[in-house]
């Protein structure tokens, strides 16, 4: 699934593409259809995204939301429009560019209560500049579940996936295991300033790359630039140890075992 940057970068795509324009919009597939002609000819005032959700204001107080989920691809090309390939569930057309979106878990009209909502249960965004890390802080702080399980939990930090779960916590060498309230603040913060800058990196370059600089000698060209993500049985390029994973809450963790120690608690 898409993580937080991706939600991100295609807004700020769409915003260069279509922001202050009047658009035509459409549904090709026909299930997005009736929604789709109350926006057609309406101006495209901004997207945004919100952890995994995307946010587009029309005027006239309309707001498109989108959950892209597994499979959904919003697609934007420069030029004229060409036919519709595929399950096109919604086509944003204007005079210079065009974007189609398939396959999204949700594709709806929302009122701006219905936004209000979403944002109220959405744990703070690092990628957001009205993100208050002191929600996040406080949920961790007081819950004995795994800090593997609450950096996924979208209540509590929204935008972070499995990937940027698996290498925060290899970078804070925090095992995913350790229990919210045995984090100390300072870990918390420091993890949560070094999502801010890894997510604005994902954003910019299009990708996750994790590893730090000093390390990347450690990287042949073709790896992924990550330290554990999906390397379970590879010696740990820092120590050597093999990558252990496990699954937690329906996803496979990855850690290293020596990196990442096990928390013993206090004695």
């Amino acid at each position: 699934m898409p993580e937080g940057h991706t939600l991100r970068r295609l807004a700020d795509q769409l915003n260069a593409t279509f922001s202050g324009q009047e658009v035509q919009t459409s549904s090709p597939q026909g299930r997005f259809a009736e929604s789709a002609a109350l926006l057609d000819g309406a101006q495209f005032v901004a997207a945004e995204s919100a952890g995994k959700h995307l946010l587009v204001d029309f005027e006239g107080d309309q707001l498109l939301h989108v959950h892209l989920g597994l499979y959904g691809k919003f697609l934007i090309k420069r030029g004229a429009s060409t036919p519709p390939v595929g399950q096109v569930r919604l086509r944003v057309e204007s005079e210079t560019a065009f974007a189609d979106l398939r396959g999204p878990t949700a594709c709806e009209l929302w009122t701006p209560a219905e936004e209000a909502a979403l944002l109220a249960r959405l744990g703070p965004d690092p990628l957001r500049e009205d993100a208050d890390p002191t929600r996040a802080w406080e949920r961790i702080r007081r819950s004995k579940a795994p800090i593997g399980a609450l950096l996924m939990d979208q209540s509590v930090l929204a935008g972070v996936g499995n990937v940027y779960r698996a290498e925060i916590l290899f970078r804070h060498n925090l095992h995913p295991l350790r229990p919210g309230q045995a984090l100390r603040r300072a870990q918390f913060v420091a993890m949560w300033d070094d999502l801010v800058a890894l997510m604005a990196d994902g954003v910019r370059i299009g990708r996750i790359e994790t590893v730090r600089a000093e390390h990347l000698d450690l990287v042949r060209a073709r790896d992924r630039r990550s330290y554990v993500y999906r390397r379970q049985g590879e010696p740990c390029r820092l120590c050597g140890t093999e990558i252990r994973t496990d699954v937690l809450v329906g996803r496979n963790l990855f850690w290293c075992p020596r990196c990442q120690p096990a928390y013993r608690g206090r004695t």
